[in-house]
């Protein structure tokens, strides 16, 4: 005599079939593509500080392009980086600048700072005045301020140079500190701010 299956089995296997669906449906058609698009594309970021002042202030949220980064790291064609990008990054390991202690954890936090010295550049400050190639660097993102002079040093291969707007003395923590900053530490260029005031905000703005 064939053995008949317990009642709830069909329930079960009902069950079964809608996790497989929740599954497809949310997984795979929702988190999927918005993990996709936020990791590989862009996704928004917000300043925190003064130091990219006066042309960004504290708050403002910016669209984080992520796709140039990649394509980059891929070998894969792209103007980017460009000098005068806003970028956001994480500052050189092997610096104490980069670092801060959030509830007593040590991490290396992301940056905004502005892209002023690309690879194969040579970059000094000489009388308060940033140097980029031998020549006076065009720099109109600059608020009023003082920076100490450097020597000329050239930037290596996958490495860029960066300054904060802010040039008042101590207001930012930048190349001045930690040194060159790694292209693969970068999370891309910031160059849209999308709120309060949307805009261009590097090397495309009006008036650059």
């Amino acid at each position: 005599m064939p053995v008949q299956p317990p009642a709830s089995q069909p329930a079960q296997q009902g069950f079964s079939q809608e996790l497989r669906t929740a599954w497809r449906t949310w997984i795979l058609g929702a988190l999927l593509p918005v993990y996709l698009l936020t990791t590989f594309v862009g996704t928004l970021a917000r300043v925190d500080g003064q130091s990219m002042q006066d042309t960004l202030q504290h708050g403002d949220l910016l669209v984080l392009l992520k796709y140039p980064r990649w394509m980059q790291a891929w070998g894969l064609p792209t103007p980017y980086p460009r000098r005068g990008d806003v970028l956001i990054f994480k500052g050189p390991a092997d610096s104490p600048y980069s670092y801060e202690t959030l509830w007593g954890v040590r991490h290396r936090p992301y940056n905004i700072k502005r892209v002023m010295a690309l690879p194969g550049d040579t970059v000094a400050i000489e009388d308060n005045t940033l140097v980029v190639n031998g020549r006076e660097a065009v720099d109109p993102y600059a608020s009023e301020g003082f920076m100490n002079d450097q020597p000329s040093v050239k930037v290596p291969p996958g490495k860029v140079w960066v300054l904060g707007d802010n040039r008042q003395l101590g207001a930012s923590l930048d190349s001045r500190a930690y040194g060159m900053v790694h292209l693969r530490d970068s999370a891309g260029p910031a160059n849209l701010r999308l709120w309060p005031r949307p805009g261009l905000v590097g090397p495309d703005a009006p008036g650059n």
